[in-house]
């Protein structure tokens, strides 16, 4: 039982660990990349 438990929330922190590893990606993506294409006007 306690096995089953201890695999559920590996599981739960690797998802979200991989979830916002994702979203930093993307994020970086557009401020690195997309960003410099539409600079702002001053």
């Amino acid at each position: 039982m306690l096995a089953v438990i201890w695999h559920w929330w590996i599981g739960f922190f690797l998802a979200i660990g991989a979830f916002g590893l994702t979203v930093a990606l993307i994020v970086g993506y557009f401020a690195k990349v997309k960003h410099p294409e539409y600079p702002r006007k001053p």
